[in-house]
C-alpha cells in the first residue's frame, strides 16, 4: 500500500487537473484556485524538510572530507545569519537583512555569473570552430548578430539591423518554435508517465 496509495493519489489528482482545464465553468476555476492554494501550503510544509536536508548533507560531507569543512561552516553560518536577520522586525533599506543581500548576496551572484560567462565564452569558442558547413553558418550568423551592438556607420548600421531582425524573426523563431514544441511534447509524455504510474522517481525509486 505504500506504493499504491501515492500512485492512486497522483492519478486522481492529475486526471482532475487535466479535465478541469477543458471545462469552462466557475466550479472548474474554483478547483484550480483551490489546488494552487494547496500547492503553496505543501511548499511551505516542505521548506523545513529542505532545510533539514541541506544541513544534513552539509554535515555529512564535512565529516567525510575534512577539506569540505570550511565550506560547510560558511554554508551553515551564512544560513543562520540570513535567517536571524530576516526574522528581525526592521525591514528598511538600511536593515541587516537588506545590507547582507546588497553587499554579500549580490556580489557573490555577480562573481558566479562572471565565472559562468567565461565558461560560456569557452564553449562558444569550441562551437564556432569552422569544421563543417553548419559550423560556418553558425559562425557567420553569430558574427552578424553580434555586430548589432557595435556602433557602425549609418549605411552599415541600418542594413545590419534589418538583417538581424530577419534572422531573429524567421530562422531563429522557426528553430525556437521547434524547440518549444519538443519541450512541450516531452513534458506531456513525462506527465502522462507520472499520472499512469510508469515514472515513480518522486517516491524515491524507480521500482
Amino acid at each position: 500500500m505504500k506504493k499504491q496509495i501515492p500512485i492512486l493519489i497522483v492519478f486522481v489528482t492529475g486526471l482532475i487537473m487535466v479535465l478541469q482545464f477543458f471545462v469552462p465553468h466557475a466550479a472548474s476555476e474554483f478547483l484550480f484556485t483551490y489546488a494552487n492554494d494547496f500547492v503553496i501550503v505543501i511548499g511551505i510544509l516542505a521548506l523545513p524538510l529542505g532545510i533539514f536536508s541541506l544541513m544534513r548533507g552539509t554535515v555529512i560531507k564535512a565529516r567525510k572530507d575534512p577539506r569540505e569543512r570550511f565550506y560547510a561552516i560558511v554554508t551553515i553560518v551564512g544560513f543562520l545569519v540570513m535567517a536571524i536577520a530576516n526574522f528581525r522586525r526592521d525591514s528598511g533599506p538600511d536593515s541587516l537583512a537588506q545590507n547582507l543581500f546588497s553587499y554579500v548576496m549580490i556580489p557573490c551572484q555577480a562573481t558566479i555569473f562572471s565565472m559562468l560567462a567565461f565558461y560560456i565564452a569557452s564553449a562558444a569558442y569550441r562551437a564556432f570552430r569552422v569544421r563543417t558547413w553548419l559550423a560556418t553558418v553558425l559562425l557567420v550568423t553569430a558574427f552578424i548578430v553580434m555586430l548589432r551592438i557595435v556602433p557602425l556607420p549609418e549605411p552599415f548600421s541600418s542594413w545590419n539591423s534589418s538583417l538581424v531582425q530577419w534572422i531573429l524573426a524567421v530562422p531563429n523563431m522557426a528553430s525556437k518554435r521547434a524547440i518549444i514544441i519538443g519541450v512541450g511534447l516531452g513534458a506531456i509524455s513525462y506527465s502522462m508517465k507520472i499520472i499512469l504510474g510508469i515514472e515513480r522517481g518522486y517516491m524515491g525509486g524507480d521500482k
